[in-house]
Formats: C-alpha cells, structure tokens, sequence
C-alpha cells in the first residue's frame, strides 16, 4: 500500500524572502494530476536544475517547488493503457521540474504521453547518466547526420565539452567515427575529454573572435553548441561550406552577433535543438538509439558522482560556480528529512 507521504528535495521561500532547499516530508496530494504515477530510482543534476533549485524564476513560476527535468523509476499507479504497474520508465523534459514539481522526490506524477519505456540495453544508472544532457546530445548528433554531415568531411566542434551536452556529444560522435575538437574553459580538463575521444582541445579564446569579419577561414564540418553568444557567432562564421551547426545553450550569452554571410555564402545551416518538447515518436527512437548501436563504454567516465537527496544543495553550488564536470547521478535512498518540515 503507498505512503501517503513521501521525501522529496523541496524549494521554498522563508518569511524574510529567502529561497532554500532542503528534504522535506511532502503529501501526494500535492503532486500534479497525472496519469501515471512513478517510484522514483534515479534523477541528475542538470544546470537547469541548478538554477530552480535557487528559485530561478525563469525556471519557476511559484514555491513551493521539486526541481528534477528527469526521473528514472516503476509504474505504481496508472489510468493509462500504454503502461502497466512494475514497468520500468523514464520521463526527461517536457514541464518536469520546471512547470511541475520534478524528479527529486521518490514519487513524481505526469501525463502517459510524457513516459518512455526504459529501453532493453539501459540500466536506470545509464538512462540518468544520460537523462536530458544525454538525450539533447543524441539529438544535435542525429541531426548533423539528418543534414548530410559526415566524418569524411572534417572535424566537428563542441563547447562546453566537459558539460554534460558536450560530455555525451564527444563520446557520441567518436563513437560514430568523427575526429572532435573539444572547447573548455577548463585548463585541467584535458585528460578527461581526451579519454572521451576528443583529438584536439581549444581554449575559449580560439572560439570567441571579436573581430569584424563576416566569414573566418573554414575550420568545421558541424558543430554541437551548448554555449550561445558569441561563441556560437564565431563557430558558425568559420564553419565549412555545407556545414551544420546545432544550438542548445546560453551560457555565453542570448544575442547572435552575425551577418548572413555563413548562410547565403557557404549554405551552413544552424539548427535549434529543443528537448522539452521532442515529438515522442523521435523521443522513443532516440532512446533506442543510445541504448542500441550508439551505446558507448563511457558511463563510468562521464559519471561524476552518486549522491543523496541531502547532497543536493553541495552539488548545485558547485555547478553554479561552473566547477562541474560530467554527469551527478542522484539516487532516490530514504534519506534524513530536514528538521525544517
């Protein structure tokens, strides 16, 4: 018989104003309606599970709030025919940890056609070393592949390479035969994204002209950008012709500063990567495809962590001081509920 109360990593604001998180005992009936209720395994930190973490309120609209965009568990509970008690599912994206409360809580509750079956070939450890990072990465790779890029044609660039997107990127596109060039603002990082399978290491710098040029020399097949700004811009000026370019980020920056010139002189082709909403057939075959014949043996690698609910906070400072590399893995254990409840 369920619990009518569960644990759960909870953003609230105090009486002076202050937002905090914490684990707190929390009821089901709290949780947004839904068709299919789910024993939570596994979430991980994402950077966007960082900032709803401190009350972002570009990522929350109200508090108290869960954040967690991915969760890894069991059917409990269901009113959908698709889904049956005791299997074993994922849910990234969509509104989850954002809009509605999220992964870090040892139930979540969402609507049937927001669920994955968990494919035969992941354990829940790997779908949430991959979770929404993974999956954004496996969807700018298909789609350099959907635009004719191909490892013949030259190298491809990634930024924020030791991010989770760049980390899942780099060991994406070896594993498909591609020479990488991984950018990172992070001088002792090399050893890492080398046993990834970059070949070559840039400086921020190398990828961040300031100068006035429409086009730069042509140094990139394609390009997996999580960054934004002005990186972005000097990427897509010194793509090669016929080249694509994905964008999924904004650390560096929301403006675009670029002419037309890569476009209408070299036929490069800059695609938006949007992972909450992902059609869910597309959603499903990528699945399959990280689980199948893009599987790569970089789990333990990109792993940096297995953590409790009652890390969580450690964890999300670090990210936010971009001293975060790879993935964090949280484990949905009983953990100490605050004495904050």
């Amino acid at each position: 018989m369920l619990t009518e109360t569960f644990s759960a990593y909870v953003v609230t604001k105090d009486e002076a104003g202050q937002v905090q998180g914490g684990v707190r005992s929390v009821s089901q009936a709290d949780l947004p309606p839904g068709d299919v209720l789910i024993q939570v395994a596994y979430s991980s930190l994402n950077y966007k599970d960082a900032l709803a973490a401190r009350g972002n309120p570009g990522v929350v609209k109200k508090l108290p709030h869960v954040p967690g965009i991915d969760a890894v568990g069991t059917v409990i509970e269901t009113t959908s025919n698709e889904f049956a008690v005791g299997e074993e599912v994922l849910v990234t994206s969509y509104e989850l940890g954002a809009a509605r409360w999220g992964g870090f809580a040892e139930l979540v509750r969402v609507p049937a056609d927001w669920v994955v079956r968990l494919p035969a070939g992941l354990s829940p450890r790997e779908a949430m070393l991959l979770g929404t990072a993974g999956f954004t990465a496996a969807q700018s790779v298909d789609t350099l592949l959907s635009h004719g890029v191909r490892p013949e044609q030259g190298e491809i660039v990634v930024t924020g390479a030791t991010g989770g997107v760049g980390s899942w990127a780099i060991a994406l596109l070896r594993q498909l035969g591609f020479r990488v060039a991984a950018v990172s603002g992070k001088p002792d990082a090399e050893a890492y994204l080398r046993a990834l399978g970059a070949q070559a290491l840039l400086a921020r710098e190398d990828v961040d002209d300031r100068g006035a040029q429409p086009l730069l020399k042509g140094r990139w097949a394609g390009a997996v950008d999580s960054v934004g700004g002005n990186i972005l811009a000097t990427i897509l000026r010194g793509t090669m012709a016929g080249g694509c370019v994905t964008a999924c980020g904004l650390t560096g920056g929301t403006n675009l500063p670029l002419t037309v010139f890569p476009f209408i002189l070299r036929g490069v082709t800059l695609a938006g990567i949007d992972s909450a909403w992902t059609p869910h057939a597309r959603r499903v075959q990528l699945w399959n495809q990280l689980a199948g014949p893009w599987k790569t043996d970089q789990f333990n690698r990109i792993q940096k962590a297995t953590i409790g609910l009652s890390e969580v906070n450690r964890a999300v400072e670090e990210m936010l001081a971009g001293a975060h590399r790879g993935r964090t893995l949280i484990e949905i254990r009983p953990d100490r509920v605050s004495a904050t409840r």
